[in-house]
């Protein structure tokens, strides 16, 4: 089973690349919606990031706002919070793996914002970088509601930038051309890896 680490920085359109790998039968472990579990009332990341960070968890689920306030531009404030969360993710993990197992998938995508910044590339077989040029991703990411420029900006301070996540890729998906492009881009990655892990069963 290959497994592609699926990255890029906010507004390059991870969300809708992932939805395309799933289309051509590629289980998806979306992170960002394993978070969304933890931190929804009755998650288990409630009671202790609410510990650490009292005031985030008004009414009993994280309220992701005051939690953004709190650690975004503070390093250490994240490094406590991604203690927390990070294993509370793995079991997760664990089960979307062995389900994609018991289902014969050739290919599962692990949808991870972050991957190349928490040193996750190293537990995939390949990196996948979506990617858009930087007016391009601005226009996006300010056009959803509640998004200022200075947390646009403190957002992509905790980020890699994008130059270097693209040095690092094995393969890039240019948004920046539409939604067909991008389809078609995905489609060539899914037969490129295929066709690599036929060549090596063949050779064994």
């Amino acid at each position: 089973m290959i497994i592609i680490g699926l990255t890029g920085s906010i507004g390059m359109g991870k969300s809708t690349t992932a939805e395309m790998f799933a289309g051509l039968r590629a289980p998806v472990y979306d992170a960002d919606a394993e978070v969304r579990r933890l931190y929804a009332k009755g998650g288990a990341a409630v009671a202790p990031v609410e510990a650490e960070f009292p005031g985030v968890a008004p009414e009993g689920a994280i309220d992701r706002v005051r939690l953004a306030d709190r650690v975004l531009g503070d390093p250490d404030a994240l490094a406590r919070l991604n203690a927390i969360v990070w294993p509370l993710m793995s079991g997760a993990r664990e089960v979307f793996f062995q389900r994609a197992r018991s289902q014969g998938a050739a290919i599962v995508v692990l949808d991870i914002p972050l991957l190349l910044e928490t040193g996750g590339e190293k537990n995939v077989d390949t990196i996948v970088v979506v990617s858009a040029p930087p007016d391009l991703q601005r226009r996006r990411v300010l056009d959803r509601p509640d998004m200022t420029p200075a947390k646009f900006e403190s957002i992509l301070a905790a980020q890699m930038p994008d130059a270097e996540k693209r040095a690092r890729a094995d393969f890039v998906v240019d948004t920046s051309r539409g939604l067909e492009a991008a389809r078609e881009q995905v489609a060539v990655i899914v037969g490129t890896l295929l066709d690599r892990s036929k060549q090596a069963s063949e050779s064994r």
